[in-house]
């Protein structure tokens, strides 16, 4: 079964639920769901913390097949969201739900986060992409490589880019330890039994 593309849905009922959500996608995607992709509860959450004012700019680190900015794009209308993701074929599932929901504040770009200037965003947001470097099991696809190396040295990476930030930046973390949050954060809330960490840069 194809996805549904039918634009003469109301907007408001592809986030009813997270299965009506998923239907966007070809079954091949939506069997990820559960794994990869974040639910629609947590997004809303998420995406209230993140979107501090008109026009906030907020990027998603490794963002799939586009969830999380199409549903927070939904939520909060008046911010600007934007996906890197490194998989080219997850970035068009991701633009063809764009087009068949006909949002405008959300955007995606296909590449590696560490290709990205930092300083373009004002929040972000982390459901911890790097964790299928430390096994197999839970990989989306063989398309990239992997390595326990990789996950160090992305973790690193972030965390550096992250210190850079001026105080105030906001980042919500989704199924993280936290390695990649620098020390000049504060976690100021947690959801979920701490599977969802809300952390906020308070100072230089």
């Amino acid at each position: 079964m194809p996805a549904i593309t039918d634009k003469s849905r109301h907007l408001d009922d592809w986030f009813v639920s997270d299965i009506q959500f998923n239907l966007l996608y070809p079954p091949s995607m939506q069997a990820l769901a559960r794994m990869h992709w974040t639910p629609l509860a947590v997004i809303k959450s998420a995406a209230e913390f993140l979107a501090t004012r008109d026009g906030s700019r907020i990027l998603d680190i490794g963002s799939g097949v586009g969830k999380f900015c199409l549903s927070a794009s939904y939520y909060q209308p008046n911010a600007l969201f934007a996906g890197v993701e490194q998989r080219n074929n997850l970035v068009g599932h991701a633009v063809a739900a764009r087009s068949t929901l006909g949002l405008r504040n959300v955007s995606f770009v296909a590449a590696n986060f560490t290709q990205l200037d930092f300083s373009h965003y004002d929040h972000f947001y982390f459901y911890n992409s790097f964790f299928e470097n430390l096994g197999d099991a839970d990989r989306i696809d063989d398309s990239i490589q992997y390595s326990s190396s990789l996950y160090h040295y992305y973790s690193n990476y972030l965390r550096r880019e992250l210190g850079k930030m001026p105080a105030g930046t906001r980042i919500v973390t989704y199924c993280s330890w936290q390695d990649e949050i620098p020390p000049s954060y504060e976690l100021v809330q947690t959801d979920l039994d701490g599977l969802l960490k809300y952390n906020v840069k308070t100072r230089d």
